[in-house]
């Protein structure tokens, strides 16, 4: 009996193999371009609102249910675990990696999709942590889409929220990372 591993098949065009699933580089390139547009249109509208914003006035946008005013975040969600800054842009960097990673594995649009949100809201808030004031990696996160009485948020947390629903709905219905289905039990 030969002991000599049969090398792998060769990939389709556009897909490179990784273990014994090849690479979908179309859908590791739909993520990291979902990603880029997330991210660039979280830090245009987050310089739109400083300079707009930053003295102090509020726009009402969907009359008094939705108002544009500006915050500064030093926390997370709903200003939780203010003055520990960097332990969330450790956070970010870590999940940021995680999803380029996983990217690899991708075979389904939908998580494509997912996974391009929850990487552009990190990294959109990521920038802000690194390079906002007060300092370097302790930065606060701009938010400023405010829900009279409920929450104040930036288009990044937006996106981390879509992300989190469409994974949630893609879990529910059974559709894996690699596209396919869990087998169910009898």
């Amino acid at each position: 009996m030969d002991a000599t591993p049969t090398p792998p098949a060769s990939a389709p065009a556009g897909e490179r193999p990784v273990g014994e699933r090849p690479v979908r580089t179309g859908l590791v390139a739909a993520v990291l371009g979902i990603a880029a547009v997330v991210v660039l249109l979280d830090q245009l509208a987050k310089a739109w609102a400083v300079r707009t914003l930053g003295d102090g006035r509020s726009i009402e946008a969907v009359g008094p249910l939705v108002e544009l005013r500006l915050f500064r975040n030093p926390g997370a969600a709903f200003s939780f675990a203010t003055g520990t800054t960097w332990i969330f842009t450790v956070v970010a960097i870590v999940v940021s990696v995680v999803i380029i990673r996983t990217s690899r594995r991708l075979g389904s649009r939908w998580w494509a999709l997912a996974l391009g949100l929850l990487l552009g809201g990190a990294v959109g808030n990521l920038l802000d942590r690194l390079f906002r004031e007060p300092a370097f990696g302790r930065g606060h996160v701009v938010d400023f889409i405010d829900l009279p009485h409920l929450f104040v948020f930036n288009l990044a947390d937006a996106a981390i929220t879509c992300a989190a629903v469409l994974v949630a709905l893609l879990g529910l219905r059974g559709v894996r990372i690699e596209g396919d289905r869990r087998a169910e039990e009898a």
